[in-house]
């Protein structure tokens, strides 16, 4: 298969070097798109005021293309202009920290994935809920293993994969766990600081409150050791409000399907 693997932490990310370290080793050709630096949290925002640029990196072990813009644009770039073919699959990560629940619409793990779905490409974003770097070469593998699982043919429609990856040692991986994602949103606050010259400067720091989510939901299963694998689908209409306002508005043309 032919796979192409970005993520949101840059090319250098270990997280990247292990995903695909092992995805050559299952077999995969693998062609590397990915930022040239770090671009945590830029969701799914797109170059459009200064040109793109591309470095291709050679090492010993490793080849890739580093684009200095966001994850979506290695997406976007990559598959109609940098790579010679079509990939057969968009794997994005593997992430330093977790995305799961209201984390899907910051990240730039997750767009890049959503980015190659609205292109058509079955894809997955991965990520280890660790800023760490424990395990990576186990949870890589594991990733990898979970990857030929799944039955990508019925995956289509704009369907991104979201795997995530819990923050204990592999060995106490209880294993993975299909789930919905949380809808409890982050709790956050921002901590004032002064710099050198005594102005004042934020830093954003939050929380997603645990006593607020929903057991069997990927937040609560991820922090219970488990893998948790979650469909999403990026079709946004809100079919019952639609229908709502169908019946409330009468006289106004209506595209409101009957669910």
């Amino acid at each position: 298969m032919h796979i192409m693997l970005t993520n949101d932490d840059g090319i250098h990310a270990a997280g990247l070097r292990a995903m695909y370290r092992h995805l050559r080793g299952a077999g995969h050709e693998v062609s590397v798109v990915a930022p040239l630096d770090q671009q945590s949290a830029v969701g799914h925002s797109v170059t459009m005021t200064r040109p793109l640029r591309v470095q291709k990196i050679v090492e010993a072990d490793f080849t890739g293309l580093a684009v200095s813009g966001t994850p979506t644009d290695c997406v976007k770039l990559g598959v109609t202009s940098l790579l010679p073919r079509q990939p057969n699959l968009l794997v994005s990560g593997m992430n330093a920290g977790a995305n799961v629940g209201p984390d899907v619409l910051y990240s730039g793990t997750v767009a890049a994935a959503t980015e190659a779905a609205a292109m058509g490409l079955p894809s997955c974003a991965v990520s280890h809920h660790s800023f760490r770097h424990l395990d990576l070469e186990e949870y890589a593998a594991f990733a990898v293993e979970q990857l030929a699982r799944i039955p990508w043919p019925d995956m289509r429609g704009r369907r991104v994969m979201n795997l995530n990856l819990p923050a204990c040692p592999y060995q106490e991986c209880k294993g993975l766990c299909l789930c919905p994602q949380t809808n409890v949103p982050w709790r956050d606050w921002y901590e004032e600081r002064k710099d050198p010259r005594g102005a004042s400067y934020w830093w954003l720091d939050g929380e997603i409150p645990m006593d607020r989510v929903e057991s069997g939901t990927d937040k609560y299963q991820l922090e219970r050791g488990y893998a948790t694998l979650t469909p999403l689908k990026f079709e946004f209409t809100d079919h019952e409000a639609l229908q709502k306002l169908a019946r409330a508005l009468p006289g106004i043309e209506s595209f409101a399907a009957a669910r």
